[in-house]
């Protein structure tokens, strides 16, 4: 067996590997890259990219076959081709897979290792058939669905995301067990495509929404487009070639099953017993968010291998602090930023800095709009939702949000730089507000929310600024 040394042994050739190694090259420092399985991120692959490909289609095909309140016809006639349909999303898939190897791996020779490692000490890899003994390691391993044991004897008619887009034919009817963000946004295009689709979770709530009224919000907007059964745990039972999946007083026989309860991260045969550290009981090391490293050694983790931030940009910052570190001899940390995540079901589901349980009610309060009544959703015929935005009482400072409404990946992009600066409701209520367009939503609840803070301008015009003249 061949010993091989490095300065920097990155586990991983996702999106957080693929950050970190450029921090690593950055710094001029000697690597290997080792990846095990298939290539290609799982945004790329398997996540965010096919499944947005999937909600497009679905969309355009679903605004084709409901056109009669704008006074258009002819759409009776309006079929789908579904295999035409995964085919499209799996050559877009290709295309988006192809182009991350093009700029990672393609052309990069010995230092691309394809093989699985396993510790054997904190700086020392087995890697097939030979050892390499690294200054330091990043671990960006990634994460794999979630399946419980007895579900996977039914063989092919429980699917996850990592193989639902290789799907070439769409079942007839469908359950979608995990209704997180995947689950929503697979669960609404299949549906809009024809499937006969049946959503549940065994929590109260989608898309890991917190604010009770945006809750209720969602559940009733997103319900319209299949039924979704919340609050009790699912179990599947083999029926004939079919299965019958059952959660307190529902019961529904379909063809296949979307599980979709979570994903977990690849750890199990990484040999992080040999690290001589402390694990939880899950099997993961301790870590630093704002260093990457895993207790007081040379090995610093990141992406979704973590089990916390399991979102890509997350996973590129992430990735960047831990091959910053491994690269550097001494260790610095960095600030974090704020929380944001974006559910593209439609409508919209958005959530943006602290979380409803992470708010005093002593210090912090809301305003809030109904999209309702705000005119360019209601010209689009897409008025449904509603937006609560979170501040500090005493400063006004915008503390975060969450909302279900019309493209509202924008509005909580806005609010989310807004946080990043520590901006104010009336700094905000000093911008521009075009009319007509969806921001004027957010301009309302600021408002709303303006109200209640005691750092009001004090002129009594909160969308100017007195200049002293």
């Amino acid at each position: 067996m061949t010993e091989q040394t490095v300065d920097v042994a990155i586990i991983g050739s996702g999106s957080a590997g693929l950050y970190a190694l450029g921090q690593v090259r950055r710094a001029r420092r000697s690597f290997v890259l080792i990846n095990g399985g298939e290539p290609g991120t799982t945004c790329a692959r398997v996540g965010c990219m096919p499944s947005k490909a999937m909600i497009q289609s679905a969309e355009d095909y679903h605004t084709c076959r409901h056109p009669r309140k704008y006074g258009i016809t002819g759409h009776e006639g309006i079929g789908i081709e579904l295999a035409d349909t995964m085919e499209h999303v799996r050559h877009l898939r290709d295309i988006f897979v192809d182009r991350v190897l093009s700029n990672s791996t393609d052309d990069m020779g010995e230092e691309f290792i394809e093989d699985y490692a396993r510790f054997l000490e904190p700086t020392l890899l087995e890697v097939g058939d030979r050892r390499i003994r690294a200054g330091s390691v990043v671990i960006a391993t990634g994460s794999r669905p979630l399946v419980p044991g007895p579900w996977q004897a039914f063989g092919d008619r429980i699917v996850t995301t990592d193989d639902f887009f290789e799907l070439e034919e769409l079942p007839a009817s469908m359950a979608v067990i995990g209704l997180g963000t995947i689950g929503l946004e697979l669960g609404q295009s299949l549906a809009r495509l024809g499937v006969e689709v049946t959503g549940f979770d065994q929590l109260e709530t989608i898309a890991g929404l917190q604010d009770p009224d945006v809750q209720r919000q969602a559940i009733e907007i997103l319900g319209k487009s299949f039924p979704m059964h919340l609050g009790n745990p699912a179990g599947v039972e083999a029926e004939g070639d079919r299965l019958r999946v059952s959660a307190g007083e529902h019961s529904v026989l379909v063809d296949k099953v979307l599980c979709s309860i979570g994903r977990v991260p690849n750890v199990g045969n990484l040999g992080l017993e040999n690290l001589g550290i402390e694990l939880d009981r899950n099997g993961m090391p301790p870590f630093n968010p704002h260093t990457m490293q895993v207790a007081d050694l040379p090995v610093f983790i990141a992406g979704d291998v973590t089990g916390e931030r399991m979102i890509l940009h997350e996973a590129g910052d992430e990735g960047r602090i831990a091959g910053y570190n491994a690269a550097h001899d001494s260790i610095s940390s960095f600030r974090r930023k704020t929380p944001l995540a974006i559910n593209f079901c439609d409508p919209n589901i958005c959530t943006v800095g602290l979380r409803r349980d992470e708010l005093d009610p002593d210090t912090s309060e809301f305003g809030e709009i109904s999209f309702a009544p705000v005119g360019r959703p209601l010209i689009m015929g897409k008025h449904k939702g509603l937006l609560r935005v979170y501040g500090d009482k005493q400063s006004g400072r915008i503390l975060g949000a969450e909302m279900v409404g019309p493209r509202c990946e924008h509005l909580a992009h806005l609010l989310c730089w807004c946080i990043e600066q520590q901006l104010t409701v009336g700094e905000l209520l000093r911008m521009p507000f075009y009319h007509p367009v969806i921001e004027e939503a957010l301009q309302a609840a600021l408002y709303s929310l303006y109200r209640k803070v005691a750092q009001s301008n004090a002129g009594g015009l909160v969308e100017l600024e007195q200049t002293g003249e």
